[in-house]
């Protein structure tokens, strides 16, 4: 598939088929994520995949339950305040890394959509995950095979964009 093309048909899926992912294609997909930029290549982002009873419990922390239900898995994205040097460009290094997981998911045939309202429920999804103090939660990639395919987005024109 061309990048451009990639790019532009990649659409937040949000119900998921009931059919497994392999767990060589996960692997990329944190590959994709490692990739991607970071101010000093400090590497903040952390990842935890998530899967059967401990993704399916996640749901009580978000009103996005039904999405949560029926992806396959999820990936939990942190930032390991650790090895932060500089707060905004440590989280655009996630951003970063959220967009390349969802190219390769995309380009795979794969659906994903990037959850941001369960970081309301941070502290409580902090304990339940037992996660060491210096680790962050940034995002929750919900991911699976689509069961739809939702129409084209609307953009602005390049040219509204674009100050002179």
């Amino acid at each position: 598939m061309d990048f451009l093309k990639t790019i532009k048909t990649r659409r937040s899926i949000r119900k998921f088929k009931n059919k497994p992912i392999a767990s060589e294609i996960i692997t990329h997909i944190l590959e994709a994520g490692r990739w991607a930029p970071s101010g000093l290549n400090n590497q903040p982002c952390r990842f935890m995949v998530l899967s059967g009873q401990k993704k399916d419990t996640l749901c009580q922390f978000t009103h996005c339950r039904n999405i949560i239900k029926s992806a396959d898995k999820l990936i939990a994205v942190f930032l390991d305040k650790q090895v932060s040097y500089n707060y905004e460009k440590d989280l655009m290094a996630i951003g970063a890394a959220i967009e390349n997981m969802l190219l390769y998911i995309h380009s795979q045939k794969l659906g994903a959509v990037w959850l941001g309202e369960i970081l309301n429920q941070r502290k409580k999804i902090h304990r339940f995950l037992r996660l060491k103090p210096h680790l962050q939660l940034e995002a929750v990639i919900a991911l699976g095979y689509p069961a739809l395919q939702p129409k084209s987005a609307k953009r602005m024109r390049l040219s509204e964009l674009i100050w002179t």
